[in-house]
């Protein structure tokens, strides 16, 4: 027979460690399934200094404490990859692993930023996709931002405010984004727009000193000096193991309100996977306060 818990959690980033703790204050069995690294995307970070209470930490360790919390208050945490999802009274969990039911299943599965498949782009200190999280590190530096929609768009704007010079960087000759947003941008002396530009290459040994970029019309190569590189290429949320039962948007997102219940009775979705209009740390915790407690509820019936 396959080992039961009050809940499983799908995910052990911010969100599916907030929903252990809360699970677990409520004496509910919990096992959180992760098939990376605890924390999720949060771990990689340096330095976070948005998170309430704990200005400076870093992601490692801000993740090693969720952890150890939700650990400590007795949920259990394996490192196996979740293959399918079953409905039904229980539910089933498969994973790579072996095989699991619950009472109720909160899917908090995160997601990954879209790369731009450089060499290096992964693990060069100098790339980030968060000008919110990141930004302030390079104050009165010059930084560069990539994308051609909303997301980089408004990056561009937020570190404009911060760096000494900021150059958006958009593959094609005009910008997806609202307009509204780039004329916004050309008002801003310390911002150049290159269209039409992609970037070849990340330059520098130990960190980032600088981008070659290449023109997709004329294939002319130049180089520009830069300490910071933010991507805003789009995002690829993680819910291939809950698209059979879900319906998804049309961004891949699952859809669920704010209770974070979704339209199978005792499924639930938590932090960035999920449907919403703001992604930060604070707001997948939130997510996952709010499922945990949800869960609990709909165990209580």
């Amino acid at each position: 027979m396959p080992e039961h818990f009050d809940i499983i959690i799908v995910g052990g980033g911010p969100a599916g460690l907030t929903a252990a703790i809360y699970a677990r204050r409520a004496n509910k069995s919990v096992l959180v399934l992760e098939k990376a690294a605890v924390g999720g995307q949060i771990a990689s970070s340096p330095r976070v200094d948005n998170f309430p209470g704990l200005p400076g930490i870093s992601g490692a360790e801000l993740a090693d404490r969720l952890f150890e919390q939700a650990s400590g208050l007795g949920a259990r945490l394996e490192l196996e990859e979740v293959l399918e999802l079953r409905d039904g009274s229980p539910k089933t969990v498969v994973t790579d692993y072996g095989t699991y039911t619950c009472g109720a299943l909160i899917y908090a599965g995160g997601m990954t930023h879209r790369s731009l498949g450089l060499a290096r782009e992964a693990e060069l200190p100098g790339v980030s996709y968060c000008a919110v999280c990141d930004g302030a590190f390079y104050q009165g530096k010059d930084v560069a931002v990539v994308g051609g929609g909303n997301t980089a768009l408004q990056d561009a704007l937020y570190l404009s405010d911060l760096c000494r010079q900021v150059t958006l960087i958009h593959r094609r000759d005009q910008f997806r984004g609202d307009p509204i947003l780039a004329e916004a941008l050309r008002q801003r002396p310390n911002v150049t727009c290159l269209l039409n530009t992609v970037v070849d290459a990340l330059l520098g040994e130990e960190v980032l000193t600088g981008l070659r970029l290449r023109n997709t019309v004329t294939g002319e190569l130049s180089e520009l000096a830069v300490s910071g590189l933010f991507q805003a290429v789009g995002q690829l949320p993680q819910t291939a193991p809950a698209a059979a039962l879900l319906p998804l948007d049309e961004g891949g997102f699952l859809p669920a309100g704010e209770s974070c219940a979704t339209s199978l009775p005792g499924i639930f979705v938590a932090g960035d996977c999920r449907t919403k209009e703001i992604r930060q740390l604070t707001t997948a915790c939130a997510d996952g306060s709010a499922a945990a407690l949800a869960a609990i509820q709909y165990l209580s019936r």
